[in-house]
């Protein structure tokens, strides 16, 4: 096999690997930037002020669950006062012990860098343990000011942990698994909640105009709908400034209310914050009482959403907002529909519209369709995030995903994604028209990624937290307790609408691990292919062919050695470019990778063979910016490198250096205006010496060899100078167009996974060239099968 590049590192004239800085910081310096995504200081004023907007941001799922909760508790009516006593205990110590003590207080604090989510969760897990079933990280990625991770001592509980969870592939398949289940329901999140948000909302015109028929609210929610999904494409740039002042006036509306109801109805039912009404109910009603607790679940529907819709909020901003707004609110929101229930027991179909004072019922209605509306674009913009993640670390299939604002990086819109969410969301709204079947599959979605969530919470609290073992089974067993019972009353449900998640989930996993079990074995196959160094030496500077004007990058998922896919194409073609740049695009398990940072330039054998390989790295946040221009981008790095290298030349062959450029756009402007005049100021190029494990002597090629070798001791504006012109003469883009196929000794159900299903989802994705804004003129496509 190859003899690797890693090796050579080393060996001045080896394959230099050149890092992001010119000047390497001082410790300081480096441990202040490093930490500076970590830690961010807000001031009071500015820590309420963010306060204040994440209320629109990520409370909005929570905030209106009182539109259907009690209906879903009791949708054969109320019995008697000990009943809505009983569910309104229920509520309370759920509300507090889920969305406040797990989900504020806890899992908040495993937040990735501010990102939220299951593949948040799961980027840390893999920082700090090797669980990636795509082992294409290297140790200079862990220099990035974005990489954090904790070290462990030999014996310790999370040093045991990491090496038990890196012991066996099928450990990482598992954990893979748990979170590819907590994402495909977390999208189906994204098709339940405009659903029931929406009728719910649009619901309460019937509690003024009794006589108007279901349908004509099933038409209006449906109009909704479709222009809320419709108006994706403009992002909530514009709009988005309303969200915090709606959703504050929303939880204000409903606080007030409740109180009112309190004061007017009954106050005897403040009671229920005694906890001893919770047994009393679920020893009365043991008939009813998976029905009961489905409802109740319904209550902190939204709660996971809080956090994947965590974005830049810092922690305490979000804590606050909670604490001093939604969590008061929501208790005398709920306690007013008790209040009420307890007098009007045959009104719990629409309690809280009809709880409404007469005189603001229109302006409640208008509200609260208006806060259904903000809910729902929340729900949907986390499940865009939750997409982009997957396709950023390998389990989706490449769709187009659009930055829809200028200000906020976060704000995406994918396409694909947003019709497909709008017939299923119209579909179930139509066709189950009532509430409670759209309820049961909501509440049977939100426990899953709760269960989920729960689950990754344990390692990430032994080996990022370091937590001790006692607190992590304290905080499992007390989840557990709460979320298991919830979690059976929804599976009780499956036929009664609970069967729709089940469905969207399981689609869509399919979808997922296919295509990143396909993209795993393509990559391990283009490991095993990889062309021997020895042999690219071997064919000497020429490579055995003519060696045309123009720079050649050849696109490859390898971040070592040199891909199949080169072999094949020399072998085929009897000419090759003057100056070949072998381009890995991969995604790291980090948020974000600073553009700066973003590029690792080496050289591929001597000089006179003009090959270079550019590891470009991004985050699961990145996008790829339609006026990004991706090749300009190449050519500045590949220019900026050949200086820096020259700039080493004078170190010994025993020193171990890391190069860096210089983190800011005036020294990178610097460099390239340097790079461009082609200055003869630096010293000229030492010849590069080879150790024995790399001193294949290059073979002369009778058409190319001359000059080539006549260039080894040419000045380092010459070569700057050469490649110059080989851009002007023309830069070329060579894409593999790689069809897998199982191999035929393969089973019946890998060939049709292989063959048909993940056949299918490559033609529908988008192509590099594509994704990276590749001008056609320029691009070559190298067709190849991969048998895996």
């Amino acid at each position: 096999m190859a003899s690797t590049p890693d090796t050579e590192t080393t060996n001045h004239g080896g394959m230099w690997e050149l890092g992001q800085d010119l000047d390497e910081p001082i410790d300081e310096e480096a441990s202040r930037l490093k930490n500076m995504y970590m830690e961010k200081k807000f001031s009071s004023v500015l820590l309420l002020r963010l306060a204040f907007q994440s209320l629109g941001v990520v409370f909005g799922d929570l905030g209106t669950s009182p539109l259907y909760v009690f209906y879903n508790i009791f949708p054969h009516g109320v019995h008697n006062d000990e009943d809505v006593i009983g569910a309104l205990s229920l509520i309370i110590y759920t509300l507090t012990l889920i969305p406040l003590m797990k989900y504020v207080f806890v899992v908040l604090r495993a937040n990735d860098n501010g990102q939220g989510g299951t593949f948040a969760l799961y980027s840390l897990l893999c920082r700090h343990a090797k669980v990636s079933t795509i082992p294409n990280q290297h140790k200079t990625d862990e220099e990035l000011t974005t990489y954090s991770r904790q070290t462990y001592e030999e014996n310790s509980l999370a040093a045991k942990v990491k090496r038990w969870l890196e012991g066996h592939a099928y450990k990482k398949n598992c954990l893979l698994i748990l979170v590819l289940i907590g994402t495909c329901t977390a999208i189906g999140d994204g098709i339940l909640t405009p659903a029931i948000s929406v009728l719910s909302a649009t619901g309460g015109i019937r509690v003024q105009k009794p006589n108007m028929s279901t349908d004509v609210v099933l038409i209006i929610a449906v109009i909704i709908l479709i222009g809320l999904f419709s108006m994706q494409h403009y992002g909530t740039d514009k709009v988005g400034w309303l969200f915090a002042p709606l959703v504050f006036l929303w939880f204000i509306l409903i606080g007030s209310v409740g109180a009112y109801n309190i004061h007017k109805y009954n106050s005897s039912v403040l009671k229920a914050y005694n906890p001893v009404y919770i047994y009393r109910f679920l020893r009365r009603g043991k008939s009813e009482i998976w029905t009961s607790l489905g409802g109740v679940m319904l209550s902190i529907t939204g709660t996971e959403a809080l956090f994947a819709d965590l974005c830049h909020f810092p922690v305490l901003a979000i804590q606050i907002a909670f604490t001093l707004v939604v969590f008061p609110c929501l208790l005398l929101a709920y306690t007013g529909q008790a209040a009420y229930i307890s007098v009007n027991k045959g009104h719990v179909v629409d309690a809280f519209y009809r709880s409404i004072p007469e005189t603001i019922y229109w302006p409640a209605f208008i509200i609260s369709t208006l806060a259904a509306v903000v809910a729902s674009q929340a729900t949907i913009s986390a499940t865009y995030s939750i997409v982009k993640q997957a396709l950023a670390l390998g389990c989706f299939p490449r769709v187009s995903v659009v930055h829809t604002s200028k200000k906020f990086l976060g704000q995406i819109y994918i396409p694909d994604i947003n019709w497909v969410l709008m017939i299923l969301c119209i579909a179930v709204t139509a066709g189950f028209k009532n509430k409670i079947q759209i309820a049961n599959a909501y509440g049977t979605a939100v426990v899953i990624v709760m269960l989920v969530t729960t689950f990754l919470m344990v390692p990430i609290m032994l080996l990022v937290w370091k937590s001790h073992w006692i607190l992590v089974v304290t905080f499992l067993v007390l989840s557990l307790m709460v979320e298991f019972p919830y979690f059976m009353a929804c599976i009780n449900k499956v036929d009664e609408g609970g069967w729709v998640p089940l469905v969207v989930a399981t689609i869509f996993f399919i979808i997922m691990y296919v295509w990143h079990f396909c993209t795993v074995k393509r990559y391990e196959f283009e490991m095993h292919s990889k062309v021997s160094m020895a042999w690219i030496l071997g064919l000497g500077p020429s490579l055995g062919l003519v060696r045309v004007p123009g720079i050649g990058f050849v696109y490859t998922e390898l971040a070592s050695g040199v891909p199949h896919i080169f072999s094949h194409f020399i072998t085929n073609l009897p000419a090759i470019h003057s100056v070949v740049v072998f381009v890995c695009v991969k995604y790291l398990p980090v948020y974000t990778v600073p553009v700066e940072e973003r590029f690792v330039m080496k050289r591929i054998g001597p000089k006179n063979f003009h090959m270079f390989r550019c590891v470009t790295r991004y985050g699961y946040k990145d996008i790829h910016k339609k006026n990004d221009d991706f090749e300009k981008m190449l050519l500045d790095r590949l220019l900026i490198f050949v200086r820096l290298e020259s700039m080493m030349d004078g170190y010994s062959d025993s020193e171990d250096f890391t190069l860096t450029e210089h983190r800011t756009e005036r020294s990178t402007s610097a460099l390239l205006t340097t790079a461009k005049a082609g200055s003869n100021t630096l010293c000229s190029a030492a010849d590069l010496s080879y150790t024995s494990q790399d001193s294949i002597a290059p073979a002369k090629s009778p058409l190319m060899g001359s000059s080539l070798t006549r260039y080894s001791s040419q000045t380092f504006g010459d070569e700057l100078e050469f490649l110059n012109s080989c851009k002007d003469a023309g830069v070329v883009h060579i894409l593999g167009n790689t069809i897998v196929r199982a191999r035929r000794d393969s089973g019946m159900i890998k060939k049709i996974v292989v063959d048909h299903l993940y056949a299918f989802l490559r033609k529908v994705c988008r192509e590099h060239s594509v994704i990276f804004n590749v001008p056609h003129e320029s691009l070559l496509n190298v067709g190849q099968i991969y048998y895996i």
